[in-house]
């Protein structure tokens, strides 16, 4: 386990790295790479910018879906 200042503050630091990329979105496409590869390994996988077009495009395809405001 982490102990003294400098473990705490890794420690904190991992914390706010992760909670940044779950707010933001950007850990949406790695848990999709992880799902795809769990359900099917050779299945071929979307690059980022492929599945970022997509969700985008679903996203705007029904705006009901999610509150945009603009």
């Amino acid at each position: 386990m982490a102990t003294g200042p400098g473990g705490r503050l890794r420690r904190a630091a991992g914390w706010v790295r992760w909670y940044v990329r779950e707010v933001s979105g950007e850990a949406v496409y790695d848990k999709y790479v992880a799902h795809a590869r769990a359900c099917d390994p050779d299945a071929e996988v979307m690059t980022r910018r492929e599945f970022e077009r997509r969700r985008t495009d679903a996203r705007e395809a029904d705006p009901r879906d999610g509150f945009r405001c603009c």
